[in-house]
């Protein structure tokens, strides 16, 4: 089993406690219903009611019940534990969770280092690669910077622009 965050709590909407998640999962009708309960790093989430609204999960926790307690919640990540046979990807999709120490090879600086975790962004993922004895690397997950990602042989073939390592 693996730990994937599925969603992460936007805001509240209106006054009971109901908050506005934002989808991170790649099935989320079956990712977010009635009874299923999330870890985070606050503890456990349990949903007690689910309405979809403009395409998001409208979400009732068990114990939150107004708007103070909700917006304590904003940013919180919504992790379930999932079997990676289950995962659901089209051919050039990976799971993020995938990729974690997966090793990062430039075609010209070579090994860079292992991806941390994955950012998620507005406009695109981004890798947090570990480096030794230097800060970490970041490198956003995007078709002009990452030729292939090999999960076999465990590395991800990058070509970086210059001067991107320096940032």
């Amino acid at each position: 089993m693996v730990q994937l965050v599925v969603g992460r709590i936007v805001r509240p909407h209106g006054v009971r406690g109901e908050l506005i998640v934002e989808v991170r999962t790649d099935d989320p009708e079956e990712r977010f219903k009635p009874g299923v309960e999330y870890s985070t790093k606050a503890g456990p989430l349990k949903a007690e009611t689910v309405r979809w609204h403009q395409g998001r999960p409208m979400i009732n926790f068990a114990g939150v019940s107004g708007r103070n307690e909700a917006e304590a919640l904003r940013g919180t990540e919504l992790s379930l534990d999932i079997d990676p046979d289950d995962l659901v990807a089209s051919e050039d999709e990976v799971h993020d969770t995938l990729l974690i120490g997966l090793t990062v090879v430039d075609r010209d600086a070579g090994e860079i280092g292992t991806v941390s975790r994955v950012d998620h962004g507005a406009a695109h993922e981004t890798l947090v690669v570990k480096r030794r004895g230097q800060s970490p690397a970041l490198i956003p997950f995007v078709a002009e910077m990452i030729r292939e990602v090999d999960l076999d042989a465990e590395t991800i073939h990058v070509d970086l622009p210059e001067g991107l390592l320096e940032l």
